[in-house]
């Protein structure tokens, strides 16, 4: 079978159990994602660096689909989780990049007055496979050569 577009477990990860995402309904447009691992999301504070959770997966998809992890509806009242960058991207040419073989982390921060633990298994976000367009007069020919932040090297 031609692998289209999916989910597979990152490098590092093999053996820990980790869930492929899925849909929980017929006409679900979005996959839920779970965290990797137990990990504490401290209340947020000025200043504070996000905290990076990881899922122990990568994602596979065609040339002209990027992947779009958004919030949960229910993640600010039952987690305190929220996305600083509302949604996050990751491009198609993410997968198995040599820094961290596509390994997507969801960055949170945590809006409760108390830490937040969330668990190993827990839903933490949604992920949505979408197709984009270019302009007539794009030009764009880079290579990716690394995971967060590498787009513009």
């Amino acid at each position: 079978m031609e692998k289209v577009r999916g989910f597979e477990v990152a490098k590092g990860f093999e053996d820990k159990g980790i869930n492929l995402p899925i849909r929980k309904t017929k006409y679900s447009a979005a996959y839920d994602i779970e965290a990797a691992e137990d990990t504490i999301l401290p209340s947020y504070k000025k200043g504070m660096k996000p905290t990076l959770i990881k899922t122990g997966l990568k994602a596979y998809m065609q040339p002209d689909e990027v992947l779009l992890i958004v919030p949960r509806s229910s993640g600010p009242k039952k987690q305190g989780i929220l996305f600083p960058h509302s949604a996050g991207v990751i491009d198609q040419d993410y997968y198995g990049n040599p820094d961290n073989d596509g390994h997507i982390f969801i960055q949170c921060i945590n809006i409760k007055e108390e830490d937040v633990e969330i668990k190993r298994g827990e839903a933490i976000a949604q992920a949505i496979f979408q197709k984009y367009l270019i302009t007539d007069n794009d030009q764009a020919e880079g290579e990716r050569l690394g995971g967060f932040g590498s787009t513009s090297k």
